[in-house]
């Protein structure tokens, strides 16, 4: 396929590393970012003026996750991803799975929520309509499980193994819809996982497990489908430029292996996050408790010491 109409080089030298990383950067998700981590910067300086704290390990979490999505899309890495399906995929694993997570830890619809000013009574502002927002069937539907897992899936089956990819790498246009479409996708399926901001979708944390657990595996699978080939699968990178000396359908089991691999790294740092705020949920519970037993002098364990009274009462 010609990726000439990208404005991309066909005439790449071969990648390293230090190629990949250099600076190229993305009109599109440049503007992004850089909107991106000024708004949320917004929103911490007017908290920390009015006198509310924000933790730094929510600032911390987001500009990287912001971060990462730079990395893969304005750099070099973009130029090779169109010519090769390994770099490809890393970009793909990256702005679906790591950058979602640490874009949600961040927090960004509490923040924005407590950033905005709420509108006068019997008015809607900017504030008003995002809680209307979250509160609304069309939020409920798009985070439930049962959507966004078959859509977790989906956007590699249905997208890879099919003419759509081959479809939306043919304009520049459709390639970056494509990346959009990825980081949604992550963003509303680990949205419900973390529990981090509100939402219309609050499970337990076993369940928020399940979830997670749920769609990991056909990462994996998908990964070992690329692996196993015996011929190239994904028709835009049939063809790489010869200056890139490399071989196609080794070039797509290296893929493959990235998206086996990267299955397991989200699990590990999602599941580390989820029993983290499982600990410091009981705490605050715990401590809760602590406070209402100081409060009436433990009224509830007095009333469970005379309900065992009065039962050894009437065994006697």
């Amino acid at each position: 396929m010609d990726h000439s109409g990208h404005g991309m080089m066909m005439d790449l030298p071969p990648f390293t590393l230090g190629r990949g990383l250099e600076f190229s950067g993305d009109p599109f998700f440049m503007i992004s970012c850089l909107l991106g981590l000024g708004l949320y910067g917004w929103a911490v300086v007017r908290l920390r003026r009015r006198g509310d704290a924000w933790p730094v390990g929510r600032t911390v979490a987001f500009v990287l996750g912001v971060l990462t999505v730079a990395l893969v899309m304005c750099t070099k890495l973009n130029e090779y991803g169109m010519v090769m399906f390994s770099v490809h995929m890393v970009q793909h694993m990256v702005i679906s799975m790591l950058s979602p997570i640490l874009i949600l830890l961040g927090a960004p619809v509490t923040l924005t929520l407590r950033a905005l000013p709420a509108a006068g009574r019997g008015r809607k502002g900017p504030r008003e309509l995002l809680v209307a927002l979250l509160h609304s069937r069309y939020m409920r539907i798009i985070t439930h499980p049962a959507f966004t897992i078959p859509l977790f899936i989906a956007s590699l089956y249905a997208l890879y193994f099919t003419p759509l990819f081959d479809f939306l790498m043919g304009s520049k246009t459709g390639h970056i819809a494509m990346m959009v479409h990825f980081l949604a996708v992550g963003l509303v399926f680990f949205w419900p996982i973390m529990g981090v901001d509100p939402g219309p979708h609050r499970p337990g944390y076993v369940m928020r497990m399940l979830e997670l657990f749920a769609g990991m595996p056909f990462h994996a699978f998908f990964g070992i489908a690329l692996m196993m080939a015996s011929e190239p699968m994904i028709g835009t990178y049939t063809n790489p430029p010869a200056s890139l000396g490399i071989d196609p359908l080794s070039d797509q089991q290296a893929g493959g292996g990235i998206a086996w691999a990267f299955s397991e790294i989200p699990s590990v740092v999602v599941l580390i996050a989820l029993v983290y705020q499982w600990y410091r949920s009981d705490q605050r519970q715990a401590r809760r408790t602590d406070r209402t037993a100081d409060r009436d002098g433990d009224k509830e364990l007095a009333a469970y010491n005379a309900y065992l009274a009065s039962l050894r009462t009437r065994e006697q």
